[in-house]
């Protein structure tokens, strides 16, 4: 039986959560509105997954965003997403965090706590389980910072979620708005950061969550476009543009790696990376847009790797640069 992930006071998850970053993105990943009867099918094959396999109780977390969407598709994901939600006889399953893009012209705590309106709005929602700021502004514009942190305070304040987390913060950054937000009495209960060769990161991310009034969980999000495009479903659901394919680049010899242990297990690449990052004791998001990639999703659930090919994953990722997996908004 698989375990589950407490995301919000009252609110426990799988520890596998899917993505919806593909959803009304144009310029990445071709989206094409005819496909949302497609998009739909593979969130059905999810939710009516078994609830043994899931956990119990059987809450899946799905992870967006009020930037997903290229152009006039703009918080498309999140006008999908509430409407799946809304459909089902048990809404609760279907848990939702959506993350704040911290846009120059969000100057204020009201600003941002507008935009949670906004996004509710959109998925015609009262509340949404967890809120995260997508971002750090240290890096950009660090006079952002106590609006942002203000501003998602509100939004748990306000009812407007049961949670509130980040996302792409390094453990300076962590450590500055976890001790905000504890005076304040808001629950940080997530951190989200790239994964599958940042073992690094994972240690260090590890030290911080030991400290004491640091208790937020770390959530991974995975992404199949690193994995080689060997996932089935793949081409049905349109390959990610040259930026993404490129993201495999650095990670070759750990790709290998998966291969080699999948071949023996009899999964796939993508089953066994993210059996090695639940392994680590976190959330882990994936993309989903096809009823195939949800199967295959899936497929990473109801088993362990042994301690032996874990091991043998973690000597290979310890010869990548911890920088293969950052990204423009990650801070230190």
């Amino acid at each position: 039986r698989t375990g589950t992930f407490p995301l919000a006071e009252g609110v426990a998850v799988s520890p596998l959560g899917f993505g919806t970053w593909a959803w009304g993105n144009r310029l990445l990943w071709g989206y094409d509105p005819n496909l949302d009867a497609q998009i739909e099918a593979a969130v059905q094959a999810v939710m009516g997954a078994d609830g043994a396999l899931l956990g119990a109780p059987p809450g899946v977390f799905f992870d967006t965003g009020d930037s997903y969407g290229t152009g006039e598709l703009e918080g498309r994901a999140e006008e999908l997403l509430g409407g799946y939600k809304r459909a089902r006889r048990r809404p609760e399953r279907l848990v939702i965090g959506t993350k704040l893009a911290v846009y120059p012209n969000r100057l204020t705590g009201k600003s941002f706590e507008d935009a949670c309106r906004a996004s509710l709005q959109r998925m015609q929602l009262e509340q949404v389980e967890l809120v995260q700021a997508h971002w750090s502004a240290a890096n950009f514009q660090p006079w952002q910072e106590p609006a942002l942190w203000d501003g998602l305070a509100r939004c748990y304040e306000g009812g407007l979620a049961r949670a509130v987390g980040t996302s792409n913060f390094g453990p300076k950054q962590l450590r500055k708005v976890n001790d905000y937000w504890r005076d304040r009495g808001v629950p940080h209960t997530a951190n989200q950061q790239p994964s599958l060769a940042g073992a690094a990161r994972e240690r260090r991310h590890r030290a911080l969550q030991g400290e004491r009034h640091h208790p937020h969980r770390l959530l991974a999000a995975v992404p199949r476009a690193a994995l080689g495009q060997v996932q089935p479903g793949a081409a049905a659901a349109r390959p990610p543009r040259a930026p993404l394919q490129a993201a495999a680049v650095p990670v070759r010899a750990l790709l290998d790696a998966l291969a080699d242990v999948g071949s023996r297990r009899r999964k796939s690449v993508s089953q066994v990376a993210i059996n090695w990052c639940m392994s680590k004791g976190v959330l882990v998001i994936v993309g989903v847009r096809t009823v195939e990639q949800a199967t295959d999703n899936l497929g990473a659930l109801g088993w362990r790797l042994s301690r032996a090919e874990i091991d043998e994953l973690e000597a290979v990722a310890k010869r990548i640069p911890v920088k293969a997996t950052q990204n423009i908004f990650q801070t230190a």
